[in-house]
């Protein structure tokens, strides 16, 4: 990702149109796959999540692998698009974890897995952007594809699952899994927080840089913006499974509510931030926040749904998780553009301060209580 747009250069585009084609690239893939995550949720309720995962893996393998070879921009965003198409593994891999873990383990095993996820994401734009430095950009392609072929491989050898295929005929439908899920405003409340929290995280991302330099930056502008997002993506790494296991013991619903609030409260913190340094340690503290939400939502979800259709609910919060990461970024531009760069992270916050009301209007029967049965 962080050189998309020289990349699209590379094909031989420029003028206005570099901007816009790197959009595209990034948001076609991400609709794509909030568009058909609810029909592999379904394939792999019947089949099982590992083949789901090996599908995933190996498909990627060549549309990713296969952008070093595309000769024009029309078919980088079509080998996009056809990644949107066919991805799914994370939501597979968190289904068969929460069909396999026991459920009063599930937030500390979901945690330990949103570790992982957050060590790729910082990870993964490092990586590239050293990579293509050293060896070009298209080779980081090649070299995406090949870790990803390994991913596949791993799958197929390494990772079981305890699942029995289910014959068509005997498979519940969707309409009745939903009908016998008991608590129908929290499982929506759920999707919505999904949402909410993809919007909050990428709201910021086309501003940050420029909120840096509004901060008084002007030598390493480009260094401090990647150590600031690093730094939230650290904290949160660093205190998913804790966080996980603190869900356990007091209730998973609880620790979504406190840290939603915490995240108003951050978000608020960081629009009165006067240096980067005071954003920068804002935005690691955040971090302690993202690394409860998601856990507790994913374990939340294991405990509200049977088994049966855990897949399909794991796609379908993967849609509106994928739905928050297309509109986030044109909410934050929006509201720099038209109120200033702070206003971005207010709007944020009272964003997630909606959230956290309407969390504790459809918790309110279950605070009191250490688990929701």
């Amino acid at each position: 990702m962080p050189f998309m747009a020289l990349y699209i250069e590379d094909l031989g585009e420029s003028g206005s149109l570099v901007e816009w084609y790197a959009g595209l690239a990034v948001a076609i893939s991400a609709l794509a796959s909030a568009l058909v995550s609810p029909i592999w949720g379904r394939l792999a309720d019947r089949y099982g999540r590992k083949p789901m995962m090996v599908r995933a893996s190996l498909v990627m393998t060549f549309t990713m692998g296969g952008i070093a070879f595309v000769p024009n921009v029309y078919w980088l965003l079509f080998l996009r698009l056809m990644n949107g198409l066919f991805s799914g593994y994370v939501p597979n891999a968190t289904a068969l974890i929460a069909s396999q873990v026991p459920r009063n383990k599930s937030g500390y095993a979901l945690g330990t897995l949103a570790t992982g996820l957050t060590a790729g994401t910082l990870i993964g734009p490092l990586l590239g952007g050293s990579l293509a430095q050293w060896l070009g950009m298209r080779q980081v392609f090649v070299f995406v594809g090949f870790i990803l072929l390994i991913c596949c491989l791993m799958t197929i050898f390494m990772i079981r699952e305890d699942f029995e295929p289910v014959e068509k005929a005997d498979m519940v439908s969707t309409r009745t899994l939903l009908r016998e899920i008991p608590h129908k405003s929290i499982l929506a409340g759920l999707f919505v927080t999904s949402l909410i929290i993809q919007i909050s995280a990428q709201s910021i991302a086309p501003i940050l840089s420029l909120y840096i330099r509004h901060l008084g930056e002007r030598e390493n502008i480009l260094f401090v913006s990647g150590l600031i997002v690093s730094a939230m993506g650290i904290s949160s790494m660093l205190s998913s499974p804790h966080l996980g296991r603190l869900g356990d013991a007091i209730g998973n619903h609880r620790l979504l509510v406190l840290a939603l609030f915490y995240s108003f409260i951050m978000y608020l913190l960081c629009g009165f931030a006067q240096t980067p340094l005071q954003l920068g340690s804002l935005r690691f503290l955040y971090g302690f926040g993202v690394g409860a939400l998601m856990p507790s939502v994913n374990s939340l979800l294991t405990k509200l749904t049977p088994k049966e259709g855990i897949s399909r609910i794991f796609s379908f919060n993967q849609s509106f998780s994928y739905f928050g990461q297309v509109a986030g970024p044109f909410v934050g531009s929006a509201v720099a553009t038209g109120l200033g760069y702070r206003w971005t992270f207010f709007v944020t916050a009272g964003i997630v301060f909606i959230n956290f009301t309407w969390s504790v209007i459809i918790f309110r029967k279950y605070l009191g209580a250490k688990e929701i049965t």
